[in-house]
């Protein structure tokens, strides 16, 4: 399974109201597990960029003014997502900038139920809580202090560890070895990862099971009258 954790910066809230894209960061999840493979590009909004957004990401007009148009780089784009699913945290916000860039620039839009929005899966698993990236990375202890300003390539690498976390853990790995692969025991000792088997027992376990619930079943499965199937032979 192919999923592509992204995000975008912009010049503002609406891309209908004059705004654009300036930045958009991706890393891709093959089974959940990080490639390595990322998609990173800075975009000229072919407009100012006002003090309140150059606050949250540091992205200033001179600097974008050599980059290329979003047109130039959606074909690139669209390949690198493929079909994949887009893990966006606010997705609405993301997708309806990424689709009025597409069709301006005269490319397909993508579909808005390819996105699953982390922010509202996190509503879910923790109703009524702050659930921003920054808070989510203190819930669950992933480092962002590299975050001082907002970043889209840097903050979707965080963000696939946040969904990771929300999915049931940053776990897939100690379940997909390769063969022959040495792990450690509770002991200590070197197992082969692929043939490893937890051993017996060296006593078994009491019975859990009184005298007195067990005549209880044999009495009761006396009444059934006939034989059980379980003692056929």
């Amino acid at each position: 399974m192919r999923e592509i954790v992204l995000d975008t910066e912009t010049t503002g809230f609406n891309p209908f109201e004059g705004d654009r894209l300036v930045e958009i960061g991706a890393v891709e999840l093959l089974n959940h597990l990080p490639t390595g493979n990322v998609y990173h590009q800075y975009i000229n909004p072919e407009r100012d960029m006002p003090a309140d957004a150059f606050a949250v990401h540091g992205l200033s007009e001179e600097f974008l003014s050599d980059k290329p148009v979003f047109a130039a780089v959606a074909d690139a784009f669209l390949e690198f997502v493929g079909d994949a699913k887009l893990v966006i945290h606010n997705a609405s916000f993301d997708m309806r900038f990424l689709n009025a860039e597409l069709g301006w620039a005269k490319r397909p839009a993508l579909p808005n139920d390819r996105a699953v929005d982390t922010l509202e899966i996190a509503r879910r698993r923790f109703p009524g809580a702050q659930n921003s990236l920054d808070a989510l990375c203190r819930r669950f202890g992933i480092d962002n202090s590299a975050r001082t300003l907002h970043g889209a390539l840097l903050d979707s690498e965080i963000l696939a560890e946040v969904y990771l976390e929300l999915i049931g853990g940053r776990q897939p790995d100690l379940v997909l070895a390769p063969a022959g692969a040495v792990a450690r025991s509770g002991g200590g000792e070197s197992v082969a990862g692929a043939d490893w088997r937890p051993p017996a027992r060296p006593q078994p376990l009491p019975p859990r099971i009184t005298a007195a619930e067990e005549a209880a079943h044999a009495e009761f499965v006396a009444g059934l009258g006939g034989t059980p199937l379980w003692q056929k032979a």
